[in-house]
């Protein structure tokens, strides 16, 4: 087992936050968790590119580059692999590991089951020591029907975890995990259980996507809207050089 797959440990979820840069990468790590994550929505916003549309291939590549070799364990967000072909998603995940990633995010945006797990077994070949986390997104962007099926295939296809972005009712929760000989990962949301409540669930990781990104770009409008209304901003700010630091 890797160090990564041991941080997904029953009653101790893998809290796991996503970064968007170099800097947001860094400063999480410096708060002392072991491992970071990337978030796809981030990244294509950062850009002025559409996430989800497998249109931040090279973006995610050059930011598993920089981060990479960084003291914390790397999981990328990759879509759906930026490909239908799994030999192409295999080579774009055997270039994330070969830069130092030790983790991938996988979806399958409700595409074929078949597919997806093709591409799973693929990445598994190409790949044998990155960890694929299989998203299946019949919660995120269904009612949940066929969640089930699609575990099953994702894990029998090799998937070391699998994850439910959308799901956040505790009964659910807790009949995933029951049906799960692999570790489940959830996306935390405020309005859903909080990380005690989904560790006693038995989730296994617990990804805050977006949010931090998301919370950024609000509290830089809540900052500028305060200035512009002769308010001071509150909050923590790193000072100049601190960030400059984080550069190198």
């Amino acid at each position: 087992m890797t160090a990564f797959a041991e941080l997904h440990r029953a009653g101790e979820p893998l809290l796991l936050p996503c970064a968007w840069d170099h800097a947001s990468a860094l400063l999480l790590a410096g708060q002392g968790f072991a491992a970071v994550g990337t978030t796809s929505l981030g990244v294509a916003a950062a850009s002025g590119l559409p996430d989800g549309a497998a249109a931040t291939r090279e973006e995610t590549l050059r930011l598993a580059l920089a981060l990479g070799s960084e003291p914390f364990l790397l999981s990328v967000d990759v879509e759906g692999g930026f490909s239908d072909d799994p030999d192409e998603v295999a080579e774009f995940a055997r270039q994330v590991a070969a830069v130092g990633a030790v983790g991938i995010n996988l979806e399958d945006g409700l595409g074929p089951v078949d597919r997806h797990a093709a591409k799973i077994a693929a990445v598994r070949s190409a790949a044998p020591g990155l960890f694929v986390n299989a998203r299946t997104d019949t919660y995120w962007l269904g009612d949940g029907e066929g969640t089930a099926q699609r575990l099953d295939a994702y894990r029998e296809a090799g998937a070391h975890g699998v994850f439910v972005p959308g799901v956040s009712d505790p009964r659910t929760i807790a009949a995933l995990v029951r049906d799960l000989d692999v570790p489940l990962n959830v996306l935390y949301t405020p309005a859903g259980p909080a990380l005690p409540h989904l560790a006693d669930l038995g989730v296994r990781r617990v990804s805050l996507g977006s949010l931090l990104y998301r919370r950024a770009l609000g509290a830089a409008l809540e900052a500028v809207a305060g200035i512009r209304s002769g308010r001071a901003p509150d909050g923590g700010v790193p000072s100049y050089d601190d960030v400059r630091k984080l550069g190198g």
